[in-house]
Formats: C-alpha cells, sequence, structure tokens
C-alpha cells in the first residue's frame, strides 16, 4: 500500500531518501494524535524556509512527557499519512530502528549519514519554553540551525526562554528565513504564520470524555 505522498506503509522505519544539497527540515513530535495545526505549520515551515522536504518524524515516544497509553508507532504514523497530503512531506519514524530516545542523537545520527544536505531543526514554541531541559540542548543549538514556529499563547516564549536568552545574539530576522537551512549554527529564528487551535492534548481528553459518556 502506498499513501498520497509516494510513501509505501512498510518503510517508515528507514530514513527517507533525500539529494545533496537539499534543504530538509526535521519536525519531531510524538503525535498523538496528529492534526490539521501540525499540518499547517509544516506546509508553512517548508514554504518560509524554503525546504525541498520536511521530514515528520513521530517519535517512539517524549522522555519530558507520561508514554504510558501512547499508541504504537506504526499506528501513529499511520494516521499522519493519512492527513499529510504534500509529497514534499516524508512522514518516518526511523528514530525508533535505531532506538533513539533523545533529539540530539537524532540530529547527530541524520547530520553523519547526510552531511552534503542541509538541515534545520522545526519545532513549536511550545517546545521552545522547556527546551533548555532537553539533554545537551545547547549541543543542538551549536549543531544545526533552528526555526521556531509560532504557537497560540507562546509568543512570551521568544523572550522568556533560557534558550532565547541564552543565543538571544544568534537569532536571525524572520526575512532571512528562507536563508536559515545553509547559515552556520548557532542560528534560529522565529516564523509567524497562521495559527491552529488544535491541540494533541485536548483532543486526547475530548475522546477519553466521550469513550467515558458511551460506557456510561
Amino acid at each position: 500500500m502506498t499513501a498520497s505522498n509516494g510513501q509505501s506503509e512498510a518503510d517508515y522505519l528507514r530514513m527517507p531518501e533525500v539529494e545533496p544539497g537539499m534543504a530538509v527540515g526535521l519536525f519531531g513530535g510524538s503525535f498523538n494524535p496528529p492534526h490539521e495545526g501540525h499540518v499547517l505549520i509544516a506546509k508553512h515551515a517548508i514554504e518560509k524556509l524554503k525546504l525541498d522536504q520536511l521530514w515528520w518524524m513521530v517519535t517512539p515516544g517524549n522522555p519530558l512527557k507520561d508514554l504510558s497509553e501512547l499508541p504504537p508507532l506504526e499506528e501513529r504514523v499511520r494516521l499522519c499519512r493519512e492527513i499529510v497530503d504534500d509529497a514534499r512531506i516524508r512522514v518516518t519514524g526511523f528514530e525508533a530502528a535505531h532506538r533513539l530516545q533523545y533529539s540530539a542523537d537524532t540530529i547527530e545520527l541524520v547530520l553523519a549519514a547526510h552531511p552534503d544536505v542541509h538541515f534545520v531543526w522545526v519545532m513549536g514554541a511550545d517546545s521552545l519554553a522547556t527546551f533548555h531541559k532537553w539533554v545537551r540542548w545547547e549541543k543542538i543549538v551549536e549543531t544545526i540551525p533552528i526555526a521556531v514556529y509560532d504557537r497560540p499563547g507562546s509568543s512570551q516564549a521568544i523572550t522568556e526562554s533560557v534558550m532565547a536568552k541564552t543565543y538571544s545574539d544568534a537569532r536571525v530576522d524572520e526575512s532571512r528565513a528562507g536563508e536559515l537551512a545553509r547559515m552556520k549554527p548557532p542560528a534560529w529564528v522565529y516564523i509567524h504564520g497562521p495559527l491552529s487551535p488544535l491541540s494533541s492534548t485536548e483532543l486526547r481528553k475530548a475522546a477519553q470524555q466521550t469513550g467515558k459518556q458511551h460506557k456510561a
């Protein structure tokens, strides 16, 4: 079976194919569940950052979150591919095949595997507030350019987060976002675009509440 973006269901444990010289975004998360807000970020990031591809990386699990009720990776990959309708977005779960748990390890692996590709880390502004709690977070900033996408209620993170304060001199003006992937790190940009009120956390709560009502 082949998804709408040309990927087969069986290839999700392999890194997507990429060509030398490409600009590629790395967009990771547990995606539990994925929703149109994620698609909005992915598509706008591609345009704003002038990317050839964006790897939508469905992680085995986030160490900073409760993993007790996390659906199987294969199921989350399937749900992501069902809502992605852009061939430039490559949904993958390759981190599981390499037993990767931390973003720093993922970045190290990807850069070593493709030294001739220009990668940029893409994340929502809601993650910026806790970025300093990530394992080897400073190493990440100094290894790969980072694009932070605005999220509802997260704008203050641009001035109050530890990462933003520590690397204030490395911030790139949004007008130069299209150059970010080819900049030498540390370099990061805060990008604005269409916002979605959707939240995976709220969607899970709604699904749980619906389930309780059905059982009543």
